[in-house]
C-alpha cells in the first residue's frame, strides 16, 4: 500500500532574484543551497532553493523569479496561498522585532487558539510562522539569526478554496489523511501521510474571489511537494490516485535532484509527488559545504552557460 512521509518542499513565482535572495537568506536567515533554472519550457528562468541546516527535504522553498520575463500572476481562490513555516514558539517575539525593523509588516494573530506572526514576500505571497515546540530538525544559524530562533522548515500549506468539501473528499479517500480535521472559523486543517512534522493542509474557505492563476506568474505559489520516499511507493501512489479518477496527472519527470509527478487537485492546488533518489540529493553536483555556490545547468542548456549567465539577473547571497 502506498504512503506518504510528509512535505518535501515548495516552489513559488516571485518578482526579482536579488529581492528573492536578501528575503530569504538576508531576513529569514535561511541556507542557500542551490542555484540553478527552470528545467521546463526553453526560456533559462532562475530556479534558487533555500533551506535549514542540514537542506531537509520538509525544509526546502524553492523559487522562480519571473520579473525579468514580465510574468505576474494573481492570487485568489482555488489556489495555494500561504506557505506555513514551524518555528520554535518562544522565537515569536524575536521575529516580530526583526520583521519590523526590516520594515516588513507583521500581524499577530490567533489560530487554533495558538499565536502565530503573518508577513508577506516582497512579490505579496503570504507567510506565516507557526511554533512548534517538538520541531527536531535543526534550523540554520546564520545572518544573524541564532540557533535557537532559526527556521525548522515547513509546517504545511494554506489553500484557498470555494469548496473545502471536495479538497477535504480527496485527502480522505486518496491523499493519505490521518487524524481529525480541526475547525477554526472559515479554516479547517488536518495532516497527511506518516510524519507529525511539515504534513499540515489548511483549507481556507474563500467564495468571494476570483480562481486565482495557476500559470507561472510572480506573486503567486506554483506548487507544494511532497515527500513519497521511493520510486516504487511513488508509482503506487499515482496509480491510486489515477485509479481514483484524478487524472490531471503528469508522467515521471526528472528534476535532476528528485523525480516528480505533479496533479492537480480538486481544490486548484498543485501537488507534487516528489522521490530524492539515489542519483539526486542536493549533493549530487556540489559537496555539501559548497553548496549554492556554483551555477547548475541541466543538460539541455549547459552549450549555453556563459550566454545564459549573462542574460539572468546577476544575485549576490
Amino acid at each position: 500500500m502506498a504512503y506518504l512521509e510528509g512535505s518535501h518542499h515548495v516552489t513559488l513565482s516571485v518578482a526579482g532574484a536579488q529581492e528573492d535572495v536578501d528575503f530569504h537568506v538576508n531576513t529569514l536567515g535561511m541556507r542557500f543551497i542551490k542555484r540553478t533554472v527552470l528545467f521546463d519550457g526553453t526560456t533559462p528562468v532562475y530556479h534558487l532553493y533555500y533551506a535549514n541546516a542540514n537542506g531537509d527535504p520538509s525544509s526546502v522553498i524553492t523559487t522562480f523569479p519571473w520579473a525579468q520575463a514580465g510574468l505576474i500572476g494573481k492570487r485568489g481562490t482555488n489556489q495555494a496561498r500561504e506557505v506555513l513555516l514551524s518555528v520554535p514558539p518562544t522565537s515569536l517575539d524575536f521575529w516580530h522585532r526583526r520583521l519590523t525593523e526590516r520594515h516588513i509588516q507583521t500581524e499577530n494573530v490567533e489560530v487554533f487558539d495558538q499565536r502565530r506572526l503573518t508577513f508577506r514576500h516582497p512579490s505579496g505571497i503570504e507567510y506565516v510562522f507557526v511554533g512548534n515546540a517538538n520541531d527536531e530538525r535543526e534550523g540554520f544559524a546564520g545572518n544573524g539569526v541564532p540557533a535557537e530562533h532559526a527556521i525548522h522548515g515547513l509546517h504545511g500549506v494554506g489553500i484557498h478554496v470555494s469548496t473545502p468539501e471536495r479538497m477535504v473528499d480527496f485527502a480522505n479517500d486518496t491523499f493519505f489523511a490521518q487524524g481529525e480535521i480541526h475547525e477554526d472559523g472559515d479554516r479547517a486543517a488536518f495532516q497527511v501521510g506518516n510524519g507529525k512534522i511539515g504534513n499540515h493542509i489548511e483549507l481556507i474557505a474563500n467564495r468571494t474571489e476570483d480562481q486565482g492563476t495557476w500559470h507561472f506568474g510572480a506573486g503567486t505559489f506554483h506548487h507544494f511537494a511532497w515527500n513519497l520516499d521511493t520510486l516504487e511507493n511513488q508509482d503506487e501512489a499515482k496509480f491510486g490516485i489515477e485509479g481514483a479518477g484524478y487524472t490531471d496527472i503528469s508522467e515521471l519527470k526528472d528534476r535532476k535532484y528528485f523525480k516528480s509527478v505533479y496533479v492537480r487537485t480538486p481544490g486548484g492546488a498543485l501537488f507534487e509527488l516528489a522521490v530524492t533518489h539515489a542519483d539526486g540529493g542536493w549533493d549530487c553536483d556540489e559537496s555539501p559545504e559548497e553548496l549554492g555556490t556554483k551555477f547548475q545547468l541541466p543538460p539541455q542548456f549547459e552549450s549555453r552557460r556563459e550566454e545564459i549567465f549573462e542574460q539572468l539577473e546577476h544575485i549576490t547571497v
